[in-house]
C-alpha cells in the first residue's frame, strides 16, 4: 500500500490534477509558492521608482566599466607582451647583442629598430595601469551605488523571493523527471494495483471461507437442537400416549367392575348384622377378577388335617349368652329389666345406614323395618347392577374419546388429569344419584 502511495504521488507530480478543487500536493505546495513570491513582488513594488534610477546609473557605468575592459583587452591583444617585466628582458636582450659587436649591419640596424619599438610599447603598458585604475574606480563607484540601495527588509524579502524560486525550480525539475518516466510509472502502478487486488482477494477468501465455516458449524448446531428438540417432543409425545393409554385402561377397567359393589357389601352386613339368620349362601368377591390381581403360587390340602375347625362365632349355630352380673339382692331384678329394654346400636351401623339414606334402629321395634328398607335398597341395586356396569363402560369410552379429541388438538397432561378428575366425579355423583 506504500509503495503504490508513493507511485501515484510520483504521478501526480508528474501529471497534476485536473480537478482545481482536489488538487495534488505538489501542486498545493506549488501554488502557495506562486502566491508568496507574488506578495513578496506587491511589497517591493513600492521603492521602485528610486530603485530604477540608481538601477540606471549602475547600468550605465556598468556598460562603461564592460567598454573599457574591452578596449584594454584589445590593446593587449595587439602586444605580444604580458607585462612590462617581459618587454625590459627583451630590451636587454637586444642591446646586449648590439653592444657585442658581433652583428652585420643589417641586423644590428633592425635590432636597433626593435629596441625602439620596444620603448613604445613599455609606455603603452603604463597607459595600461592608468585604464585599469579608471575600471577600479567605476566599480568602486558602482559598488557604492548598489550599497545605498541595501535595505534590510528588502534583502530579506529578496532572499526569501530566491529560496521560493529555488523551490518552484526543484518542483519544476522533479516534474520533468517524472514526467520522463511517467509510462514506467504507470506500469509499476498498474502491477502495484494488481497485487493489491489479489491481496484483498485472499483477504476475501479467508473472510469468506470463515463465515462459511461458521454459518456450517451454526447450521450444524441448529440441526442438533432440532433433532433434540424434536427428540424430546417424540419422547414427550409418547409418554403422554402411554399416559394416555394406561388412563384409559384404568378407566376401563374401572368401568367394568360391576356397579354398587360397596353399595351391596355395606347392605348385605348390615342385613347380616340386623338379621343374622339371613346369611349369603355363597361368598362372592368384592370385585370381579381382572387378571391382573396376584394368585395363590400353590394351595393347601387340607384333607390330612387333624382336629376340630373353629368357627366365627356368627358362624356358630349355638346361641351365645353373656354372663348376669351379680349383686345385692334387691338389686336382680332391676338389672334383668335394664337388659331386656336397652338396645345397643354400633357406630358403624349408624354410619352404614347414613350412607345408604335410611334412619339407624333406635330400638328393637325399629329393625324389621330397617331390614325392609335395606333389602328394598339391595334388591333395587341388584336389578339395576348390569345396566350401570354398562352406562359407567360407555361414559368410559366417551371420556377416552375426549381424551383422544384433546391431544389431537394440542392438550397437555394436565387436560388428561382434569378429564380423569371429571370422570372419577361423574360416577361417583352417578352412583350418588342410583
Amino acid at each position: 500500500m506504500e509503495r503504490l502511495n508513493a507511485v501515484k504521488a510520483k504521478i501526480e507530480v508528474a501529471m497534476p490534477s485536473k480537478n482545481k478543487d482536489q488538487p495534488s500536493p505538489s501542486q498545493k505546495r506549488r501554488q502557495e509558492l506562486i502566491g508568496q513570491a507574488n506578495e513578496i513582488r506587491q511589497k517591493q513594488a513600492g521603492g521602485k521608482n528610486a530603485r530604477t534610477s540608481k538601477l540606471d546609473q549602475v547600468k550605465r557605468l556598468d556598460e562603461q566599466v564592460r567598454s573599457r575592459i574591452a578596449e584594454q583587452k584589445t590593446a593587449k591583444a595587439k602586444v605580444p607582451y604580458k607585462s612590462v617585466e617581459d618587454v625590459d628582458r627583451q630590451i636587454a636582450h637586444l642591446d646586449s647583442q648590439v653592444n657585442s659587436g658581433t652583428m652585420k649591419l643589417v641586423d644590428e640596424r633592425k635590432a636597433l629598430a626593435d629596441i625602439s619599438s620596444l620603448r613604445k610599447v613599455r609606455k603603452n603598458f603604463g597607459q595600461f595601469d592608468d585604464s585599469q585604475k579608471q575600471i577600479d574606480e567605476l566599480r568602486a563607484k558602482i559598488k557604492e551605488i548598489k550599497d545605498t540601495m541595501e535595505d534590510p527588509e528588502q534583502k530579506a524579502m529578496s532572499e526569501q523571493y530566491n529560496k521560493i524560486q529555488a523551490e518552484l525550480d526543484q518542483i519544476k525539475a522533479e516534474q520533468d523527471t517524472a514526467y520522463k518516466g511517467l509510462s514506467s510509472l504507470r506500469d509499476e502502478r498498474t502491477k502495484l494495483h494488481a497485487e493489491q487486488q489479489d491481496t484483498f482477494a485472499a483477504i476475501r477468501k479467508l473472510k469468506d471461507d470463515y463465515y462459511s465455516q461458521k454459518k456450517a458449524a451454526m447450521a450444524y448446531e441448529r440441526e442438533a437442537r432440532d433433532k433434540a428438540r424434536e427428540r424430546r417432543e417424540a419422547e414427550n409425545k409418547r409418554y403422554h400416549l402411554e399416559r394416555k393409554k394406561a388412563e384409559a385402561e384404568r378407566l376401563l377397567s374401572e368401568a367394568s367392575d360391576p356397579a354398587y359393589l360397596e353399595e351391596i357389601r355395606r347392605a348385605t352386613n348390615l342385613l347380616v348384622f340386623l338379621d343374622p339368620s339371613q346369611k349369603a349362601a355363597e361368598k362372592t368377591p368384592l370385585l370381579a377378577a381382572s387378571g391382573l390381581t396376584a394368585q395363590a403360587q400353590r394351595t393347601v390340602d387340607a384333607s390330612g388335617l387333624k382336629g376340630t375347625a373353629l368357627k366365627k362365632k356368627e358362624d356358630r349355630e349355638d346361641e351365645y349368652f353373656s354372663a348376669v352380673k351379680k349383686g345385692k339382692k334387691g338389686k336382680k331384678s332391676t338389672a334383668g329389666a335394664a337388659t331386656t329394654k336397652g338396645y345397643n346400636c354400633p357406630p358403624s351401623v349408624v354410619e352404614d345406614c347414613s350412607a345408604m339414606g335410611i334412619d339407624p334402629p333406635m330400638s328393637a321395634e325399629d329393625v324389621p323395618a330397617v331390614i325392609e328398607k335395606v333389602q328394598a335398597k339391595l334388591n333395587s341395586w341388584k336389578a339395576d347392577q348390569a345396566a350401570q356396569t354398562q352406562k359407567n363402560v360407555d361414559a368410559a369410552k366417551k371420556r377416552i374419546e375426549e381424551l383422544d379429541k384433546a391431544d389431537e388438538e394440542g392438550a397437555n397432561g394436565d387436560k388428561t388429569d382434569k378429564v380423569a378428575e371429571d370422570l372419577s366425579k361423574a360416577s361417583i355423583s352417578e352412583k350418588q344419584e342410583a
